[in-house]
């Protein structure tokens, strides 16, 4: 059965943004992703219908703009807000939750992208080394030492934090 372009976006729009905001941790800049990715999937809706996966393609294509938006020239991106200031929350407090979330944040955005979509791709989306291979465009191997990579500096951040 094939599944038209409205049909497709009423149903995946949510969990695409979702997917976005894990990977720019910035929900602005996912819904710019996701607008982006979407457009870019209207254009070629021939193509991505006639695939196997038609969510599975519009998640490459997303994670690829997602990857790729660090390659575009300097004046297509301002930052507009500075870092945060480190959060110190007290033992007892209820925003510690929110605190560590936030800290989180902070370690997946320092690094590289392409680990850093692996590692949402596996642990937030759940999906299994061959589908991530197939979204990144990369071979099995790659992604598991993406992911290797991506938590043994998630690792030495945290233990360095301490």
């Amino acid at each position: 059965m094939v599944v038209t372009y409205e049909e497709f976006a009423d149903s995946r729009l949510s969990a695409l943004l979702r997917y976005a905001v894990m990977l720019t941790g910035d929900p602005v800049l996912a819904e710019d992703l996701v607008q982006e990715t979407m457009l870019r999937a209207q254009l070629h809706w021939w193509r991505v219908a006639r695939s196997d996966s038609p969510d599975g393609y519009v998640r490459k294509i997303l994670t690829n703009q997602f990857i790729e938006s660090r390659r575009a020239s300097w004046w297509r991106r301002v930052l507009l807000r500075a870092d945060p200031d480190p959060v110190v929350a007290a033992p007892s407090d209820h925003a510690a939750e929110s605190a560590e979330r936030d800290r989180v944040w902070s370690m997946l955005a320092g690094l590289p992208r392409r680990q850093r979509a692996a590692l949402v791709l596996r642990y937030y989306e759940d999906l299994p080394d061959q589908e991530i291979a197939d979204i990144l465009g990369c071979a099995v191997g790659t992604v598991r030492s993406a992911i290797s990579r991506g938590l043994v500096a998630l690792r030495a951040e945290l233990v360095e934090a301490r």
